[in-house]
């Protein structure tokens, strides 16, 4: 038997021990997505409010008024079922809205995915720059997650007695490359999700026994990344809370340094100094 390996990919790198191997899956992505549904249930503060007047006021940052009239128009909105193309029909509380809107087509994205190791229960893959995890924003078909369900349709790769359930258990960011562990299963999703969470409810107290929630953690994030400018020391400690704020492109925001930010504790170790090209390579120890 092969000794496992231990896998670092960089920039970012969660540490699974495996045996090495050589699959990819993926399909092509088509030319437009399926759109995307929104729902809403009618409070009774808001009963009695005319639908365009309930969109125009509810999601102005989606569209402006004319807008709104038009997707109203076009029949894309349902109330409790029924297309409803009236902007001036009055809404009644309980009431569910459903709003479609039109297939589009996403920006350009990676499809291929490389199985780093698989079992029963978990998928480790190498997700590479440009290809987002998640739904959101722009992207809400051409993600990780859509290539996992299209590839479980052809695949029953869940346990007999377990309902399949593939599923991306943790988040790496669109332009970051590296390992992303995914649960094949709902028990698989429970259990992997909260060893992510182990520790990190108590980050922020005695920054020695942060460090040492690290060597009992069942799961290990380390990063890698290219520092503008040499740092002199060969390691440092960031203590800087980080939070979201406001930025193109991206739905949720961007998740940076922030005094309103939630605590965060990471390690900082110097890798390579490239003095002339002005760059510190270093690793970072997630806490």
């Amino acid at each position: 038997m092969r000794k496992p390996l231990l896998l670092h990919l960089s920039p970012a790198i969660l540490c699974v021990p495996f045996h090495r191997m050589s699959k990819t899956f993926g399909v092509p992505w088509p030319e437009f997505n399926d759109g995307v549904t929104y729902t809403d249930v009618v409070s009774a503060s808001d009963s009695e409010l005319a639908l365009i007047d309930y969109y125009s006021s509810k999601h102005k940052n989606s569209a402006p008024l004319q807008g709104w009239l038009q997707r109203i128009n076009n029949g894309q909105i349902k109330v409790d079922g029924t297309i409803v193309t009236e902007p001036k029909t009055i809404l009644r509380a309980g009431s569910k809205l459903v709003y479609h809107r039109l297939p589009w087509p996403e920006p350009d994205a990676p499809y291929l995915l490389e199985i780093l190791y698989e079992d029963d229960d978990v998928i480790a893959l190498n997700k590479p720059s440009g290809l987002q995890v998640l739904p959101g924003g722009l992207f809400q078909q051409r993600t990780v997650l859509t290539q996992l369900q299209w590839w479980d349709e052809k695949k029953n790769c869940s346990p007999a007695g377990q309902e399949s359930h593939p599923v991306p258990v943790h988040r790496l960011g669109r332009g970051t490359s590296g390992i992303l562990l995914c649960a094949k299963t709902k028990l698989a999703k429970t259990r992997l999700a909260a060893y992510f969470a182990e520790g990190t409810s108590v980050v922020g107290g005695n920054r020695d026994a942060d460090m040492k929630l690290r060597t009992v953690r069942k799961i290990s994030k380390i990063y890698r990344a290219l520092v503008n400018g040499i740092l002199e020391k060969d390691e440092i400690v960031i203590e800087q809370p980080i939070g979201t704020v406001q930025y193109p492109g991206v739905a949720k925001g961007l998740y940076v340094a922030s005094a309103s930010g939630k605590p965060a504790l990471s390690k900082v170790a110097v890798l390579e100094r490239d003095v002339q090209g002005g760059h510190t390579t270093v690793r970072v120890l997630w806490f």
